[in-house]
């Protein structure tokens, strides 16, 4: 590009440095331009105001997206330590004109939505065609050639490049990858104006390497379509360069991604920048600010640009800037203070969770940071150096402390604000005025809130989550009880605040301008003519949990009118569980379910008529499918109670009673389905001893295939032992079975039954164990078996009363009893054995 050398000056940093950031401010200061040119979006000048206002404060994000697709976004963040940021200050306090002079988001999001439009019309052709096996084949065959080459671009970066461009000036100084060489040479030094000019002739050297490995190939080394999105934007900045200049700007300070600086300085007249960027389809796009969080500033996150360790960069700037550096105390070094501050906020941090850090510790860990930085050749020691001296002195060792240090503080749990004023949809506010009534202050870190539904706030605070969780806006999740409180009137949420959080409210700001309007909008939505039962029970449960009565009602008539005309046994047993729920949640969530218990007791009569048929001719795994939802509707039934319309309540009652029964002493449902119905009617203790002993004679028999008996005894035990541990004549039923199996059929049935008991507890299989240990051969399995066989046998007494009471005149004494006169004539009148001849009472 021909400019004049002395007008524009390049600067070319990494996003979030805080290094950069330093030395960035020191050349400024030095320079003194009469004009910034930034890295970012031109839509955002609009915002850059704002910057002035104390609430708008770091870490936070240009959020831009499109107008009519919101999910469409992009994110520019910005900590305090980035240089980006500090340029825009520096410019806002010095009165400075600055400039966005990226790529508009508007040709970028346009291109971007051509882009998946051609993917998506390639991917419908290749799906039509009439040959599967070579749909794929046809598919990347009608792709756009940008898009062809990025699988075969992918190997060949792989096979010749590291992960970074970076790690080949890395490897050559000795480092062992770009992250750590950059960090340790840039960031972590003191600051040095000559840096831009080192960093420009790195990055000119990297890019000249990379386009000769790539050249043979005629490709980008990370594909052709970042390479076009690349040109494109670097066309454009050379373009603002030139309007700048035209401007009559003498001193033009120009902020960009270290990478792009070779571009920017190469000799491309504007014809051809301009014949490339003719024609660039255009989208309506509109920007903001949003909260960002250091977790999301961090590479782990996903976020491209992102570092390592934003907490410790954080602590770098803190240490360093400008404006707050302060002078050391005598005979201290600014590097010692450094390191003892960030050791000084690990000791805080263990503190607070309860684990032992002394000030010897920290004192011990300066030195040990400080002497590995020595022995390394390292002016001072870097986060390595500390993280080995954390591990060393203080955490003898073990990596559990360091995960924790990890955590909280080389990421950081730090959330930004931004104004009140900010450009916002109305749902966007809704939500931030029902925060602040409610109490509920959005936190990048996780907190556990439990709520009261007793209590008016906290029931206005479990309305509100559950409808920011029905529009997409997943702030909090419901969680288990700290306290374990299973009583309706608690739950539980855990809350974690996420910047995308706010493209999502975007999104749902299409559904309606309040909170209540969207979720109802939504949920009303999301249901259609062929929306099945259960998933019309699901949003009558969600309905209700959100405080959305009018929508409650509507839906419970439309589930009335649909289940009137479905013989679909399934759907109605699924359709239960969740219409349970919204009647159990009735008191405490003040709403009126007199309605709901009809409709529940009328899929309850419809289920139990067609249960029997439903439950004929089935397979094991649709046996055990079926096993699930019976089950789940069982639970249902009884969480109905007979609070409203008593009457009715027994009449479905009693069908679904019945019906357990024809499907118990049948035989034609699956055996697990039996079995299962057997011990449900047990449960209920609607079954005589004498029809439990011909049910375990019927299906335990020799006589019935040994997987029948396997799949009856599983349905029956309903992963539950307590009915084998306090059950004798059960035991010894199932005790006869497996004594009376020969040994091809104890083979056979051995993996079905071993699968039916390991769903016992640990604790359970072992008082099963101990009790089959007790019980000896002839004993009282045996007896419990005869039982079952000819209901007659007669149990012997658990003790001999005449040899009881002989003790009792002993036991007295010792314990100091007064036995009643009758009962201690009847022990000095008993015949004494010779056993106890020697007693004496």
């Amino acid at each position: 590009m021909a400019t004049s050398a002395d007008s524009i000056h390049f600067f070319g940093i990494r996003h979030h440095g805080p290094g950069c950031a330093r030395s960035l401010l020191a050349v400024l200061e030095r320079l003194q331009p009469d004009c910034i040119l930034v890295e970012g979006p031109p839509e955002g000048e609009a915002l850059l105001p704002m910057l002035q206002s104390p609430e708008l404060r770091a870490p936070v994000a240009m959020l831009v997206y499109r107008q009519e697709e919101p999910s469409h976004a992009a994110f520019y963040p910005f900590a305090e330590f980035s240089p980006e940021w500090q340029a825009l200050h520096w410019a806002g306090r010095n009165q400075v004109p600055v400039r966005f002079f990226d790529l508009p988001q508007t040709h970028a999001m346009a291109l971007e939505a051509e882009r998946r439009a051609q993917l998506g019309r390639a991917q419908a052709e290749a799906d039509g065609r009439d040959d599967a096996a070579d749909g794929g084949e046809d598919a990347e065959a009608a792709l756009p050639a940008a898009d062809v080459e990025l699988d075969g671009e992918a190997k060949i970066a792989a096979r010749h490049l590291p992960g970074d461009p970076l790690d080949w000036l890395a490897h050559a100084a000795g480092f062992e990858d770009g992250e750590s060489w950059w960090n340790r040479l840039v960031e972590e030094r003191g600051d040095s104006e000559a840096l831009f000019e080192s960093i420009a002739e790195a990055m000119t050297a990297v890019r000249s390497e990379i386009g000769k490995e790539f050249a043979e190939h005629g490709e980008h080394w990370r594909g052709a379509h970042h390479a076009r999105r690349e040109a494109l934007r670097e066309a454009w900045m050379r373009q603002c360069l030139r309007e700048a200049v035209k401007a009559g700007h003498q001193r033009i300070a120009v902020v960009c991604g270290a990478w792009h600086v070779p571009a920017l300085k190469e000799n491309v007249t504007a014809k051809a920048d301009s014949a490339l960027l003719k024609g660039l389809p255009k989208a309506k796009v509109q920007a903001t600010w949003a909260p960002w969080t250091y977790r999301n500033l961090a590479s782990s996150s996903g976020y491209g640009a992102g570092v390592t360790s934003p907490g410790w960069y954080a602590h770098l700037w803190q240490c360093s800037a400008p404006d707050k550096v302060q002078a050391p105390a005598a005979m201290v070094s600014a590097s010692t203070v450094r390191t003892a501050g960030w050791l000084t906020r690990v000791a805080h941090l263990l503190r607070e969770k309860d684990l032992d850090c002394s000030s010897a510790h920290i004192i011990e860990a300066t030195r040990l940071a400080e002497s590995l930085a020595a022995l390394r050749g390292q002016p001072s020691p870097g986060l390595e150096e500390l993280n080995e001296a954390i591990s060393t002195v203080i955490c003898m060792g073990e990596t559990a402390a360091l995960r924790l240090i990890e955590d909280g503080l080389t990421v950081g749990d730090v959330l930004g604000t931004v104004p009140a004023d900010v450009p916002q949809v109305p749902l966007q506010r809704d939500i931030e005025q029902q925060q602040k009534t409610l109490r509920l202050k959005p936190e990048a870190a996780t907190k556990l809130l439990a709520l009261d539904l007793r209590k008016d706030t906290d029931l206005a605070r479990s309305h509100f989550l559950h409808r920011l969780r029905l529009l997409g806006i997943d702030w909090g999740a419901l969680a288990r009880d700290a306290q374990r409180n299973r009583g309706t009137f608690r739950e539980s949420w855990q809350l974690q605040w996420q910047p995308e959080l706010a493209v999502r409210i975007i999104e749902a700001s299409v559904h309606g301008a309040t909170v209540a309007q969207a979720a109802t909008a939504r949920l009303r939505a999301s249901l259609t003519p062929e929306t099945p039962l259960p998933r019309i029970a699901q949003a009558i449960d969600d309905a209700l949990l959100a405080d959305l009565p009018q929508l409650v009602q509507a839906l419970i008539g439309t589930l009335a009118e649909r289940a009137a005309t479905t013989g679909d046994v399934a759907q109605l047993l699924q359709a239960l569980p969740p219409l349970a729920n919204v009647h159990r949640y009735g008191s405490v969530r003040q709403t009126d379910t007199a309605l709901l218990a009809t409709v529940i007791d009328s899929l309850v009569l419809r289920a139990a008529i067609g249960l029997p048929v439903a439950c004929m001719a089935m397979d094991e795994e649709a046996a055990a499918a079926m096993r699930t939802k019976v089950l789940a509707a069982h639970e249902a039934l009884r969480l109905r109670g007979s609070g409203e319309l008593v009457e009715q309540a027994e009449e479905s009652r009693h069908a679904w009673r019945a019906a357990l029964r024809s499907l118990a002493m049948g035989d034609a449902a699956a055996a697990l389905l039996r079995g299962m119905a057997c011990r449900l009617l047990l449960d209920e203790q609607l079954l005589e001893s004498a029809e439990i002993v011909t049910q375990f004679g019927r299906n335990l028999s020799l006589g019935v295939a040994p997987m029948d008996v396997a799949a009856w005894l599983d349905g029956f035990l309903n992963q539950q032992a307590l009915v084998l541990l306090h059950d004798e004549a059960i035991w010894g039923a199932v005790d006869a079975w497996l004594s009376q199996l020969g040994e091809a059929q104890f083979a056979q049935i051995l993996p079905l039954v071993r699968r039916s008991f390991s769903a016992f507890s640990n604790h359970e299989r072992q008082s099963l164990g101990e009790k089959a240990k007790r019980t000896p051969v002839g004993g009282t399995a045996v007896r419990a078996a005869a039982a079952v066989a000819g209901g007659a046998a007669q149990e012997d007494p658990p003790w001999d009363e005449a040899r009881a009471v002989l003790a009792l005149p002993v036991l007295a004494e010792l314990l100091g009893l007064d036995l009643p006169p009758a009962l201690m004539e009847k022990a000095l009148a008993a015949p004494v054995s010779e056993e106890f001849s020697g007693v004496t009472p």
